[in-house]
């Protein structure tokens, strides 16, 4: 079984032909992905509170995907009213928080506030972290109780940072995706942090999965860990209840 953490549905704001769900599912299949949590394109880089309509919809013809709920921390009333009328459908599972788009770091007031609101609703947050920003997102998981969240990217060419933020708190999660990876990267954060905490993600459909799958691949993990990191770790995360 592979459970993908980080993957998006929807056009994006060049041109490529993968808006439709069917896109999605065809990716899935070329790769053998079993299930995908999903945030809606339009939602991270347009209009949250349309996206998220349109991610729950979509939801409902497709059981191998699930959604992430996209929060914008500078409209946190949307967030709150987002949380409150789709979660009920029980097809999210997440929170996805983007801070470039956003121009809300992680340090800053409102994506901390945003994190509180999470926390409060028992939610894992995929929070796009670069450079040096899984620091920052482990100390708010220090300062917000409960929080659990997902280093999207684990820092992308600041790998070393997830690491360290990694090793300094128990509710920090790494994954992969990364356009430009270098070598050795994913092996050498394997070979350093808790192996629960190791996720599978690929940025699908921004990003082909191949990138992904090729780190991972490269690490030569050992089967057990390799289990881990494809479905295991992320089915305890979101609490879902699938089979290998």
């Amino acid at each position: 079984m592979i459970i993908d953490v980080h993957a998006h549905w929807g056009p994006w704001f060049f041109s490529m032909e993968v808006g439709a769900l069917a896109t999605n599912l065809a990716v899935m299949d070329r790769y053998g992905i079993d299930l995908a949590i999903a945030s809606a394109t339009e939602a991270v880089v347009y209009d949250v509170t349309a996206g998220n309509r349109a991610m729950a919809r979509t939801l409902e013809h497709s059981d191998r995907l699930l959604g992430y709920l996209t929060v914008n921390p500078r409209r946190l009333d949307d967030a709150e009213r987002d949380l409150r009328e789709l979660l009920p459908t029980g097809r999210f599972v997440g929170v996805k928080i983007h801070t470039d788009y956003t121009d809300s770091p992680v340090r800053s007031p409102q994506t901390r506030a945003a994190l509180e609101l999470v926390a409060a609703h028992d939610l894992p947050a995929l929070v796009h972290t670069w450079d040096a920003t899984p620091l920052e997102l482990a100390q708010a998981c220090v300062d917000i109780p409960g929080l659990r969240a997902v280093a999207g990217h684990m820092g992308a060419n600041g790998w070393r940072h997830a690491v360290e933020a990694a090793n300094a708190v128990d509710r920090l999660w790494l994954e992969p995706c990364f356009s430009h990876t270098e070598a050795g990267r994913f092996a050498a954060v394997a070979a350093a942090v808790d192996p629960g905490r190791l996720l599978f993600g690929t940025d699908a459909t921004l990003i082909d999965p191949a990138a992904a799958y090729g780190a991972v691949l490269a690490a030569d993990l050992p089967p057990a860990l390799a289990e881990r990191v494809a479905w295991r770790n992320a089915a305890e995360l979101f609490r879902l209840d699938v089979t290998g």
